[in-house]
């Protein structure tokens, strides 16, 4: 059965020098608006035990407007302020819900520039997108289409830490599931190879960070040897930014590709429960574990298997995978990292990751 869902679209766009400065400054003054009204927040929660409404803190943005150090906030559209006031109040709600812990102020240095526009905001005409206090369209690099007829209900403009821009379109899409198959695949998650399959194969792991971990170095060193707070410093700062977007773009594309394969090939998908906060607790294994993105590959395997009418089972994280056999149920005993093959006593011979994902998909249906 077919299901509308809200997803977004992200392109990269090439702004004029103008058109740069007035998202730039509107992310800053969003960040102002969120940190000051959390500060409020703060106060009146920790003195007087009060919680600030929405309203009450939509009301101080309106007087901060109108004078005082702030009135350059009236230089921007209104809009992605007040959704700054709307995701404080979310944040808020799901700290009082026990959902999230206590919302943190946001950092000039670490914080991504970003700012939302809802439909108010922003023109949407024959495909071409401006926003307010703009005159002219954004050059947008479309990488792919929008679905056909869709009209844009939010737009965020961002902007990444190598200095690229992006505009992520907010759409309701129908989205039909695929027909369903017969297979089913278990999935355990490695670092010599990224996954491997029930079904006997192996999927190579790239390493992108081990791949240009020499270049990464380099301009780490560069950066180092820079005086702090230098026109260099923020040049070599750049450098060091453009590597590591290079290596979280094409790990993401990598793990794109291999979770829509697993989703469109099997009606049933199992794998391990990993935690991996705890696991990168082990700083032999930590730099590898990251590198892998386990966390993200599930996460990519879950949504898209949801849209598409598929079923990703989790196995309890204590379940001996590798140490079962999976011929005969017989457990192992101690078996540390570096035995990649072992041979049970009924005399089958396991490959220990092709093993354990067996063993992750005779499981699975069991945790249904």
């Amino acid at each position: 059965m077919a299901q509308i869902v809200k997803r977004a679209y992200r392109y990269r766009f090439h702004p004029t020098p103008e058109q740069a400065s007035e998202p730039a400054r509107t992310s800053g003054c969003v960040r102002l608006v969120y940190n000051r009204a959390l500060e409020m927040r703060t106060r009146a929660y920790t003195l007087e035990g009060r919680r600030v409404s929405y309203v009450e803190s939509s009301a101080t943005l309106t007087q901060w407007k109108r004078g005082g150090d702030y009135d350059f906030l009236s230089e921007v559209s209104s809009v992605p302020l007040q959704q700054a006031l709307r995701h404080l109040q979310a944040a808020f709600a799901n700290f009082f819900a026990k959902r999230a812990e206590y919302p943190t102020f946001r950092s000039r240095k670490k914080s991504r520039a970003s700012a939302e526009y809802t439909r108010s905001a922003f023109r949407w005409r024959e495909g071409r997108l401006t926003l307010a206090k703009m005159d002219a369209p954004l050059n947008v690099v479309w990488s792919r289409p929008l679905p056909e007829g869709a009209e844009p209900s939010t737009v965020t403009v961002s902007r990444d830490a190598a200095g690229r821009w992006f505009v992520s379109i907010l759409v309701e899409e129908t989205i039909r599931p695929l027909d369903p198959v017969e297979g089913m695949v278990g999935v355990d998650a490695g670092i010599t190879s990224l996954v491997a399959l029930s079904t006997g194969e192996k999927i190579v792991n790239p390493r992108h960070e081990r791949r240009d971990r020499r270049k990464l170095a380099k301009a780490q060193r560069n950066l180092a040897r820079k005086e702090k707070g230098s026109a260099n410093r923020a040049k070599a700062r750049l450098k060091v930014a453009k590597v590591y977007v290079r290596i979280t773009d094409r790990r993401r594309d990598h793990l794109h590709k291999i979770a829509t394969r697993l989703v469109r090939e099997n009606q049933v998908i199992a794998v391990e429960d990993l935690t991996v906060r705890n696991l990168v607790k082990n700083h032999g294994l930590a730099r590898a574990i990251s590198d892998a993105s386990w966390r993200e590959l599930r996460s990519m395997l879950e949504y898209k298997a949801q849209w598409c009418g598929r079923t990703v089972v989790a196995v309890d994280r204590w379940f001996p995978s590798s140490k079962l056999c999976s011929a005969c149920g017989t457990v192992a005993g101690a078996m540390p990292l570096n035995v990649r093959t072992w041979e049970c006593a009924c005399g089958a011979t396991h490959d220990r990751d092709v093993n354990a994902a067996k063993n992750i998909l005779a499981a699975g249906p069991a945790e249904r």
